[in-house]
């Protein structure tokens, strides 16, 4: 037994299958069998989409018991092909369209006897069978599916080669009524003995339960209720015959049962609104969108198969058909040109899909709506809303807006193809002019951006051009209107005076003396037209050196100009003036004068450093010195070094030599030098063409040092290595040691205090006051720096000479032996005449012009004990004071000088 063959369609030939599957043996009684085809002509629908080798309707053979089997032909064997069986097949891809209008010709051949048997099969599209009635699947003589016949063996014997059971086909939505019988299912065994019959499978005995019933006994099969196609397309059953004792007498049978598919389902949009877009100015043919539909129903056949339509177009400008659709795909194209986004915007189109292709009186359709929205392309130019515009603006304004320029555009708003973009094409050789967009109003903004000059142009002749920022589309031109002339009125204005060259620059030779006439410095006024008066004036003049004329510019000087005055700067001088117009408002401009002042010897130079420090034994002992001079070369170094001559000791102890032109090495003759400060001049002279010479002093600090040659006088407290508990301790002992000294010497003046008080209540006879107990004397200028003052000291304390080095003396010398001491008087003079003594001393002292200043070095030296020059009580003796000759006191010097006027010559 072959298997089933599945129908690709609703084959309406199912009375034509049914009777082929009649058994060759018929029930006794039946009419005599005749051989030849079941039917003389055949209607048989194509589906719409057949591929090859796909079945598609099959013909019955009666052969009536005759031995051997007949040969089939077709009479289109290149669609067409028919098997032994006589089932036909599609040789090739069929479509309803290319059918045959005339009946398809089956022959059938017996091969012994060369009889032939002929019937014709017409071709129907889907459409056409729709209106053929379909017969009932159940007629009033009930078609039977019988068991094959087996051998005594019992195995299965085919009876024919060909053997096919074809689908039953029911279709879906029946009204009934239920039970509805199907087909008869019978064995050849019922002629002997009681069989039953039974079905199973899914819609019998397996869910879903009940829809296929078969009476036990007759083997009728029937469907119990309406079947749908979109939820079960088919079924497959097994059919059983038993006997009595439940022994299986046949081999099961399948049965496929195909659900005839209804046009029950409508079309169903996925969406009920679609959009599109399209450019405006788009050419007949353009593809705008595609609109889809779907039908649950087979789409094998037509009732699945949609076919799309355009129902209405709005608005219907300019043309009423502007777009189309693919009746089978949905895609909508335009057809027509004219599409004017300016004009309309937007299109509405109400898009209908139909199933059974699209056939008006049978097909169920459905609507939808595509909305297709014309998108802006650049195909209009700005246009100015005028052929001419003006502005005027004050000159010398910049940043400022003097007009603005208008247009128009018909293509979408704040779009690329709507935006413009304003360039100026002529008038404008200088770049002073720039035209931006305002993003707002579209308008473009002439706008200055370098200063105009009225004296130079007073008026301004533009001429502006306005585009999009994308370009325009193909085909489309600039029309005149796409540019403009902007007339631009400059305004005059007061302007400020300004001088050239700005700075100016002159050389002058520093030293140049006042009122001294150096150069005109007048000032330009741009205003050509305008008649007036410049006045000048100072502005800054750092040295106040400089005077400028008001009425007529020109500089002249009012003081020295010196090159090395902290307001030079680099050789240079800057001094600034005002020029003020008397416009209305006034305006004013600056002007600076450089003044580079070339350099004259006017500086002596000055030994540096000024202050050095040495160890007594000085190792090496020789101290590098160079010179300051505040003038430049050539007036400057090479330098000229030179010992003074006075104090004689400083040639005998120092020398000096030369290094090079900028430096000299001072080098110690002794070996050993005390401890103390020296001062040693030093005579420094320039190279300049007038050479200018200066004794300078170089300021030596002697000092005792360590191994290292480190000074050891100060004593530096260092607390390296201690941690912060120990530093704290050190301070606070040296703070409480700090406050005892501080109390003790609160005590000792607080003591002298005392003592003094007492003394003043001594008797004045025995008052001591006219005995010098000690001689200081105050030091006076360098004019008596040179005399050796240990020679006031006692005789036979002096130091010998191979001790202290000759010429070597110290400016803070004290005598080595301890001071003597002084018995105390018993009576103190009274204190009113101590006070009249020193303000007499103070007058005396105000008056002299050989006194020495108060900020001279000071020397105090001890006279002694034991003088060999006697008591000076008698300078305070009336008997002896006048007969007493001190004559000889000018010749120690001017220290004394003053006690010879006192107490020598005449009595006055």
């Amino acid at each position: 037994m072959h298997a089933p063959h599945e129908s690709s369609g609703p084959l309406l030939l199912l009375l034509l299958v049914l009777a082929g599957l009649q058994s060759a043996a018929e029930s006794r009684g039946a009419p005599p069998c005749r051989p030849g085809f079941s039917e003389g002509l055949y209607t048989v629908m194509i589906p719409d989409i057949t591929e090859k080798g796909q079945p598609l309707f099959n013909v019955r053979f009666v052969s009536c018991g005759r031995g051997g089997l007949v040969q089939f032909e077709c009479s289109n064997p290149s669609d067409f092909r028919i098997e032994a069986d006589g089932v036909v097949y599609a040789a090739k891809a069929l479509q309803p369209s290319t059918l045959p209008a005339s009946p398809l010709l089956i022959k059938a051949t017996d091969p012994n006897t060369q009889q032939q048997w002929v019937t014709q099969v017409r071709l129907a599209p889907p459409i056409q069978v729709r209106e053929v009635a379909v017969p009932p699947v159940i007629s009033q003589d009930l078609k039977e599916i019988v068991f094959p016949s087996r051998n005594t063996d019992s195995e299965l014997k085919r009876m024919k080669r060909d053997w096919v059971i074809p689908p039953i086909n029911v279709p879906e939505n029946s009204r009934g009524p239920f039970p509805q019988e199907l087909v008869r299912i019978r064995s050849d065994h019922d002629k002997n003995r009681s069989l039953r019959y039974s079905v199973t499978g899914p819609g019998a005995d397996q869910p879903p339960n009940g829809i296929f019933t078969i009476d036990p006994i007759s083997g009728e099969l029937s469907v119990n209720k309406p079947l749908d196609r979109e939820h079960i397309p088919s079924f497959h059953l097994r059919a059983h015959a038993v006997d009595l004792n439940g022994n299986q007498v046949e081999n099961p049978i399948d049965i496929n049962i195909n659900v005839i598919d209804m046009n029950d389902n409508r079309p169903e949009f996925g969406h009920q609104i679609w959009n599109g877009t399209v450019p405006e100015g788009s050419k007949p043919g353009t593809f705008v969108m595609t609109v889809t539909a779907v039908d649950k129903d087979d789409p094998k056949t037509a009732n699945g198969m949609l076919r799309y339509k355009i129902l209405s177009q709005s608005p219907e400008s300019p043309n009423p058909n502007m777009f189309t659709i693919n009746n089978k795909t949905g895609g909508i194209i335009t057809v027509a040109a004219g599409l004017d986004r300016e004009k309309v915007s937007q299109y509405t189109l109400i898009i209908q899909a139909t199933d059974t292709e699209g056939n008006p009186m049978y097909g169920l359709s459905n609507t939808a709506t595509a909305v297709i929205r014309v998108t802006d392309v650049n195909d209009n130019a700005p246009e100015f809303t005028a052929e001419a515009f003006f502005g005027r603006v004050h000159e010398n304004q910049v940043n400022v807006i003097v007009a603005n320029l208008s247009v128009t555009d018909k293509d979408q708003p704040n779009t690329p193809a709507w935006n413009a973009v304003y360039k100026i094409i002529s008038g404008d050789p200088f770049g002073k002019f720039s035209v931006p967009t305002d993003p707002t109003t579209n308008e473009g903004l002439v706008t200055v951006v370098k200063p105009l000059d009225f004296e130079l142009n007073k008026t301004h002749l533009l001429k502006i051009e306005a585009r999009n920022e994308v370009p325009l589309a193909r085909g489309i031109s600039s029309p005149r209107q796409s540019t403009a002339t902007i007339s631009i009125q400059v305004l005059d204005v007061n302007e400020s005076p300004y001088f050239e060259p700005n700075p100016k620059v002159i050389r002058l030779e520093e030293g140049v003396m006042p009122e001294t006439d150096l150069v005109p410095f007048p000032a330009k006024d741009p205003d050509q037209f305008m008649h007036q008066s410049i006045s000048y004036s100072k502005l800054s003049d750092p040295a106040n050196w400089l005077r400028i004329d008001p009425r007529t510019g020109r500089i002249s000087t009012i003081a020295v100009l010196d090159r090395e005055s902290p307001h030079v700067k680099n050789s240079y001088y800057n001094a600034t003036f005002v020029a003020l117009d008397n416009g209305k408002p006034a305006a004013s401009g600056t002007g600076t004068l450089q003044i580079y002042l070339l350099d004259i010897n006017d500086n002596a130079p000055k030994v540096f450093p000024h202050e050095i420090e040495i160890c007594e034994k000085p190792e090496p002992n020789a101290i590098n010195i160079t010179a300051l001079d505040g003038d430049l070369i050539p007036n400057a170094g090479p330098f000229a070094f030179e010992l003074a001559h006075k104090p004689l000791d400083v040639r005998r102890n120092w020398t000096i030599t030369r290094i090079s032109g900028d430096y000299a090495q001072l080098s110690l003759r002794i070996g050993f030098l005390e401890s103390g400060i020296y001062e040693i001049p030093i005579i420094i002279t320039d190279s300049g063409n007038l050479p200018m010479s200066n004794t300078s002093y170089l300021r030596i600090k002697v000092c005792q040092c360590d191994i290292n040659g480190d000074c050891t006088d100060q004593q530096h407290i260092r607390a390296a290595g201690l941690g912060t508990g120990a530093i704290i301790s050190i301070l606070l002992c040296i703070i409480l040691l700090l406050i005892l000294v501080l109390m003790f010497v609160v005590w000792m003046k607080r003591r002298d205090k005392e003592r003094q008080a007492k003394q003043l209540l001594i008797d004045p006879e025995d008052d001591v006051r006219d005995n010098i107990l000690k001689y200081d004397e105050e030091g006076g200028g360098e004019e008596d720096q040179d005399y050796d003052l240990s020679q006031l000291q006692q005789p036979d304390t002096l130091e010998p000479d191979a001790i202290k080095p000759v010429g070597i003396r110290r400016l803070d010398e004290r005598p080595l032996h301890p001071e003597p001491q002084y018995p105390m008087r018993s009576a103190a003079p009274h204190p009113g005449d101590i006070g009249d003594f020193i303000n007499e001393g103070l007058k005396a002292a105000d008056n002299d012009p050989t006194a020495p200043p108060y900020d001279s070095l000071l020397v105090f030296d001890y006279e002694g004990s034991g003088s060999t020059a006697g008591s000076l009580s008698s300078l305070n003796s009336s008997s002896s004071g006048g007969d007493q000759d001190y004559d000889y006191l000018n010749d120690w010097g001017p220290r004394f000088r003053k006690l010879a006027d006192m107490y020598g010559g005449s009595d006055d």
